[in-house]
């Protein structure tokens, strides 16, 4: 398999907009914490559905205090590789650089952003700070199983943040994944998180895509069959 460069700027919404056009009608965000990306989106795409994705208590609270839209759903559940519950393991700490009055502001009950339905590994050595103290069990859904469910058809675009999960998300979505025209997913080949799968790999569950742009920590894919 042949990378290209890994490129050292961040994907813009006029390139995702360049991808798939202004007119994109379905746009799902599998791991939205409290809804950053869920408002450019919105904006960028005013004609889309956006269905949004958090199994952070903390998080999903700040979502649905900052987010409200009728073309937004937010489902309060982690999409992963069997359907009912699962141990989430709660991240917690706050980054060394964020003065004291920062933090309480945006993190009054600590780093939230680095949860995962994977337990830490190299994540504890990489960012010590950042702390993995409590476990909460939160829904998961297969993402087919949640397709199914809701009546989706093509998907236009999907931003998946799920911390180490992303193996799971693939194994519980095929059906989905083969009506999605393009993929944009966070990767580590140093198993951040037990079982976390290679770049490599990845693309070995994914064998209809292709990477059009690595980042640093990220991939964007497209799917050749749509």
């Amino acid at each position: 398999m042949t990378l290209p460069p890994i490129s050292r700027e961040k994907i813009g919404l006029d390139y995702i907009r360049e991808l798939i056009g202004s007119d994109a009608r379905v746009i799902l965000e599998i791991g939205a914490h409290q809804g950053w990306h869920t408002g450019e989106f919105h904006k960028a795409f005013p004609n889309a559905l956006i269905y949004a994705f958090e199994p952070d208590p903390r998080a999903a609270a700040k979502f649905k205090a900052h987010i409200s839209r009728p073309q937004i759903l937010m489902f309060e559940l982690a999409i992963g590789a069997t359907d009912g519950e699962a141990k989430f393991y709660a991240s917690s700490g706050l980054p060394p650089d964020l003065s004291p009055a920062d933090a309480a502001i945006a993190y009054p009950q600590g780093w939230d952003q680095s949860g995962s339905l994977r337990l830490p590994k190299t994540h504890k050595t990489i960012w010590p700070w950042c702390k993995f103290e409590n476990t909460v069990i939160v829904k998961t859904r297969r993402l087919d199983t949640w397709a199914r469910e809701n009546g989706i058809g093509k998907v236009d675009f999907i931003w998946a943040d799920v911390q180490g999960a992303e193996g799971d998300l693939i194994s519980g979505g095929h059906e989905t994944l083969a009506k999605t025209r393009y993929l944009y997913t966070e990767y580590s080949n140093d198993e951040w998180y037990e079982g976390q799968p290679t770049l490599a790999q990845l693309m070995e569950m994914l064998p209809n895509f292709t990477v059009l742009k690595r980042y640093t920590a990220d991939v964007l894919l497209r799917n050749n069959s749509n």
